[in-house]
């Protein structure tokens, strides 16, 4: 009776398997699925991964209808680093990209500009505005790309997102500003810093920034019925 010797083989790929009278062992392929995103394991619930790019896109817009440029800069600059974002391979990696965030520096730079002259105010809030929607837009589709969904939703939610938080904080602040005068800048600060937490938060802990938008939406409906007492208690003047 013949004894047939174990040979052993190297996979190009994985641990050594051994083989011998026809019968093998095969190397485990510890290699990612096609198309899965590093990092990401492949069986995790692809409902949890959307509900929290969902979430950052969300906080990410709304900051950036807050103030449009700290924000971008902030997510940018993450990205780049591959801190808790990345774009890279989504079709929208230019989101940090040395000459995109250049441009939004420079906008940055010329918004302060023209808010500290104080000629044609009305024209640089509106001029902020569009930017903070365009904005807000891209970065809610690229949060979506980025965990492999469809980016398209992200262009109306972001645009969506950002107004409901111009149209909620915008008021509040436009209202302050105006009793204040002279508390302009400090105003001006406080959204500055107001966006940029919401961003950050939105990168850290997305499903927090759904709260921030239920804010928002409480004190846009708090502030209509502020309007609406006020508009009432003059007729009852007149």
């Amino acid at each position: 009776m013949s004894r047939e010797m174990l040979t052993t083989t190297r996979s190009p790929k994985g641990p050594p398997a051994l083989q011998g009278g026809g019968l093998s062992s095969p190397a485990p392929d510890y290699r990612a699925a096609p198309g899965a995103q590093p990092g990401r394991w492949p069986g995790e619930e692809p409902n949890i991964s959307l509900y929290a790019d969902i979430g950052q896109g969300a906080g990410l817009s709304g900051a950036t209808g807050i103030r449009p440029f700290l924000p971008t800069l902030l997510a940018g600059a993450l990205a780049r680093g591959d801190v808790l974002i990345d774009f890279d391979g989504s079709g929208w990696q230019f989101l940090e990209s040395p000459g995109f965030l250049l441009a939004v520096f420079v906008l940055a730079l010329v918004q302060f500009g023209a808010e500290r002259s104080g000629t044609n105010r009305g024209l640089v809030e509106r001029g902020a505005l569009v930017v903070g929607l365009v904005l807000g837009a891209l970065l809610f589709a690229g949060s979506l790309a980025a965990g492999d969904h469809a980016a398209w939703p992200g262009l109306i939610a972001g645009v969506v997102c950002a107004l409901l938080a111009r149209a909620s904080l915008g008021d509040l602040f436009g209202r302050a500003a105006r009793r204040l005068d002279e508390g302009a800048g400090m105003l001006e600060l406080f959204a500055e810093g107001a966006g940029l937490v919401l961003a950050l938060i939105a990168i850290l802990v997305p499903p927090l920034a759904f709260i921030a938008l239920a804010g928002f939406v409480l004190l846009l409906v708090r502030g209509g019925q502020a309007e609406g007492r006020k508009y009432a208690g003059l007729r009852v003047l007149r």
